[in-house]
């Protein structure tokens, strides 16, 4: 059950503005997905910078302010101090803070951009070059984090980290990613087709190149890439496609094309060599796909004892685990640990950490 509020429901804002305009990324998805979790327990407002967003969101009250991304967010407290919250929760670190009369959790996601730089092409140009900057050291992150009441992340892995490295004095809580769900897991019994799936960017830390190369072992299959990808980027994996095997650039699918691809799909795949959770892993399992993904911390957090695990840079053994998924009674034994592993993953329980969390600043 859900936490009980001591003086009713409490009043939630939301900071909605990280949402995309025509399709989620991670962070928008996150976002929208845990503030309709968090509707039915709360008084819930949502913060928008523009109006197209609302496509993408649950359909609650809301207040238009400035973009996260404008120099006016030095002074958003002005109009987040008019709305009387009990809590006010951003999906990201970065918003302002100043003059605040209102409890505030901020949430890291992760810690890649530190060890790999390039920021998010999305971002205007002033701000990559100042994303960076701030990645050059820890202090300007304390400096962002300690601002709040209550950080928040989304894993145990990335909470470990910032432990590590010291990135806030503030309590930290888990508030997780989950899958979507809506959508019946396929048929175990049924053959799946000789395709695999990788969902994610193109940047270079997700290292698509090793999983193409080990398309050379997989004369039989066909990669499908899905994600939207720049001309000038597309060029330099099509140059590395081994002679004769079959790779698929689909720039971009629907939520309803990447069910249909993942309900027929033998496995999901992914060598990135950083992640701070791995929401594509946990769509994957949550529809019975089986997943074969770098041998790293967070992939197996998230994966658990569903995952098939391999070498990051060994297109080789990427290879052979797709090859052992080739007997169907292996892969019929995997398609149903994979949804059981999904199910521990729900909207409506990272729903209750961030009630947990109002419930203790109001006392």
């Amino acid at each position: 059950m859900a936490p009980t509020p001591s003086r009713g429901k409490p009043t939630i804002v939301m900071d909605a503005r990280f949402t995309r305009m025509d399709h989620h990324d991670g962070i928008s998805r996150y976002g929208a997905s845990l503030i309709e979790a968090v509707a039915p327990y709360a008084n819930v407002t949502m913060l928008i910078h523009d109006e197209r967003q609302l496509a993408l969101l649950p359909d609650l009250p809301w207040v238009k302010i400035n973009s996260p991304l404008s120099p006016l967010e030095l002074f958003v407290s002005r109009h987040v101090n008019k709305l009387g919250a009990d809590l006010v929760f951003c999906p990201m670190q970065t918003m302002g803070s100043w003059g605040r009369k209102y409890p505030l959790v901020l949430t890291l996601h992760d810690l890649i951009y530190y060890v790999h730089p390039t920021p998010p092409g999305f971002l205007p140009a002033p701000v990559r070059v100042l994303w960076r900057l701030y990645h050059k050291a820890y202090w300007p992150q304390r400096l962002l984090l300690n601002r709040a009441n209550v950080v928040a992340t989304i894993s145990q892995t990335t909470l470990g980290l910032m432990r590590a490295h010291k990135l806030t004095k503030r309590p930290i809580q888990i508030v997780g990613n989950a899958p979507q769900g809506g959508r019946p897991p396929r048929d175990p019994a049924v053959t799946p087709e000789k395709t695999l799936t990788y969902m994610g960017s193109f940047m270079p830390y997700k290292n698509v190149e090793t999983l193409i190369r080990g398309m050379a072992g997989l004369p039989d299959f066909t990669l499908n890439l899905l994600s939207r990808i720049t001309p000038d980027r597309r060029a330099e994996l099509e140059a590395i496609v081994p002679s004769g095997s079959k790779v698929v650039f689909h720039n971009g699918v629907t939520d309803a094309e990447y069910d249909e691809l993942l309900l027929r799909t033998t496995a999901l795949v992914t060598l990135s060599k950083a992640e701070g959770y791995g929401l594509p892993l946990v769509e994957a399992m949550a529809l019975g796909t089986p997943v074969v993904v770098a041998d790293t911390e967070i992939f197996r957090e998230v994966g658990g004892s569903a995952a098939y695990y391999v070498p990051a840079d060994s297109p080789e053994d990427f290879a052979a685990a797709v090859r052992g998924l080739a007997d169907h009674e292996k892969w019929a034994t995997s398609s149903l640990a994979s949804v059981a592993r999904a199910a521990t993953f729900t909207w409506d329980a990272s729903a209750r950490e961030l009630l947990a969390i109002a419930e203790e600043l109001r006392r």
